[in-house]
């Protein structure tokens, strides 16, 4: 039931006292649970739309994780390959297929590309060491660019499942492909010099 006085009270007009009164004595609690309840709800809000925003991304970038990782690869590679070669040594062209055995080999075939401008740098140098000099900066670039792009794709939390298992695939067979690299540079200064010897 309602109070026949609280009823009246309610279409009297307040005084100014009393204002002051319920203000000082009934609203700072009220104000406060408000005010509250109020950044709670735009705090909610926003949290939804970032959570929202934040899907959207990830699913875009699961579907391009071969294309970013390739992508910071090459960067990292063009990066340590200027002092020597210049600027954009390596050009990074997306093709359609990102298979983990496709980004390989164009990592492997833009960056070990390179090798006799680079060799051709250190004349006087041993063959040998030009060569593991060589793949020790260019799989330290992809190294990077892959650390990078795992990194990214970890921040999305994208990096797990087939993502992960192909971007993992394509890391085994960068670094397998630059230990065959190596080891066919390996040893033919010496195999030049034996057969003019003999």
């Amino acid at each position: 039931m309602l109070n026949p006085s609280a009823s009246t009270q309610l279409h009297q007009p307040s005084s100014l006292p009393r204002a002051e009164q319920s203000r000082s004595s009934a609203r700072p609690g009220t104000e406060r649970a408000n005010a509250a309840d109020s950044r709670s709800s735009a705090r909610d809000e926003l949290n939804v739309q970032i959570l929202q925003a934040s899907a959207e991304v990830s699913l875009k970038a699961g579907d391009q994780s071969q294309a970013l990782l390739f992508r910071s690869a090459i960067e990292r590679i063009n990066e340590v390959l200027t002092p020597t070669l210049g600027p954009d040594a390596i050009q990074s062209k997306m093709s359609e297929d990102n298979s983990p055995e496709a980004t390989a080999e164009r990592i492997l075939s833009l960056s070990t590309g390179f090798f006799d401008t680079y060799a051709a740098q250190r004349p006087d140098d041993d063959p040998d060491q030009v060569a593991k000099d060589f793949v020790e900066l260019i799989r330290g670039g992809f190294e990077q660019g892959f650390n990078e792009a795992k990194d990214i794709l970890q921040g999305l939390k994208v990096f797990g499942g087939d993502i992960e298992s192909g971007a993992m695939k394509t890391y085994e067979l960068v670094s397998k492909g630059y230990d065959e690299f190596l080891a066919s540079k390996l040893g033919s200064g010496q195999q030049t010099e034996n057969k003019t010897v003999a």
